[in-house]
């Protein structure tokens, strides 16, 4: 009994043993394939890649902005940070310096879209978000903001965001109907409604004889129930 308990005991210890082994086996080959992330702030692009490439680690260039302290042309920050810990070949995504801003920032308020992006692209700038509103009494398609606003200063990025007004959507509404309802009164709703009158044509005769304001109507185009806008035509056949 006392030889069988040694054995289990002598077993469980073993695999212990295993266990930690194998758990030192794995941490070892996990912090092996890993790598502090180098510093590449204040160096050139070409020297960073030659730094990441040195670490098994790749370098990609996302942003420019300006800046008046690190100059033109040198990575500006980075990310990851330097000294973290990454897997090797893991990208390290930096922006790059355009130095201190020298542009001026264009005025372009009340231009068309396509006017501002070519005013913006002229002075080496770039276009960066665009926003529309639906502003009523105000023309579609022209600039009512932008940011950074003309002539600034101290500006970070090289881009400049619009707001562009948008043309008012005509309104919409549900086609009624105004079968057996007479012409005239039929006109009146279409002139209230901001629709328009379009052919009228009398039932069974062709060519259609004059119709007359008490005709009443037995179609329309469009058919009651069908999404229409203001200023839709319809027309009508009446008996």
């Amino acid at each position: 009994m006392r030889s069988l308990f040694r054995l289990v005991l002598l077993g469980l210890m073993l695999i212990v043993v295993a266990l930690v082994s194998a758990l030192t086996a794995m941490r070892l080959a996990i912090h092996g394939s890993e790598v502090a992330v180098p510093n590449l702030v204040g160096k050139t692009p070409s020297e960073a890649q030659r730094i990441a490439e040195q670490n098994e680690l790749q370098v990609q260039v996302e942003q420019q902005y300006y800046s008046p302290n690190v100059p033109e042309g040198r990575i500006l920050s980075q990310l990851p940070s330097p000294g973290m810990q990454v897997r090797r070949g893991w990208q390290i995504r930096v922006a790059q310096s355009l130095g201190p801003q020298r542009v001026e920032i264009p005025n372009v308020l009340g231009q068309s879209e396509r006017a501002a992006d070519i005013n913006i692209r002229r002075h080496g700038l770039d276009v960066g978000a665009i926003a529309q509103l639906v502003l009523p009494g105000t023309p579609g398609d022209q600039v009512l903001s932008q940011s950074p606003p003309p002539n600034a200063s101290g500006v970070s990025a090289p881009k400049i965001s619009l707001l562009v007004t948008d043309p008012a959507q005509p309104q919409a509404f549900i086609m009624p109907n105004f079968v057996g309802q007479p012409l005239s009164s039929a006109t009146l709703a279409l002139q209230d409604a901001g629709m328009r009158l379009g052919v009228v044509t009398v039932s069974g005769q062709v060519p259609a004889a004059a119709t007359s304001s008490s005709s009443v109507i037995t179609t329309q185009i469009p058919a009651p129930g069908e999404k229409v806008i203001t200023g839709t035509v319809v027309n009508f056949e009446v008996r």
